[in-house]
């Protein structure tokens, strides 16, 4: 890190890439999905893809890649595996993000929906 601006100080070159990597994985609809579900609660994958409405094989492979990324945790209950959201910044983050774009009314979100698929 570098000096203070505006009270906050600088971030640096890893911190940055680090946090874009992790709101590179939210960034699929299907994985923030599964974040917003976990934010409610611990899930195994079968309960987990019957909520978000996905096919087994692909909520275990988002679940896969959150887990490598330390957004999820799991542990075993017998035969299944549960996943939950072991940080409590990273729920608050989804929450207040999802939260927010709810509240909004279809009028504000326009813009946002018209920023998807600009990136690729």
């Amino acid at each position: 890190m570098t000096g203070p601006v505006g009270g906050f100080e600088d971030l640096s070159a890893d911190v940055l890439a680090d946090a874009a990597a992790a709101f590179g994985l939210l960034a699929s609809s299907a994985r923030l999905h599964i974040m917003w579900a976990l934010s409610q609660g611990e899930c195994d994958v079968t309960r987990l893809a019957e909520r978000v409405g996905g096919a087994l094989p692909a909520v275990s492979q988002h679940l896969a890649k959150l887990k490598l990324a330390g957004l999820v945790r799991s542990r075993r209950e017998g035969r299944r595996q549960v996943y939950y959201v072991d940080d409590p910044d990273i729920v608050t983050v989804v929450r207040v993000m999802v939260g927010q774009l709810t509240a909004r009314s279809h009028h504000a979100l326009a813009p946002v929906r018209e920023l998807r698929g600009t990136d690729g």
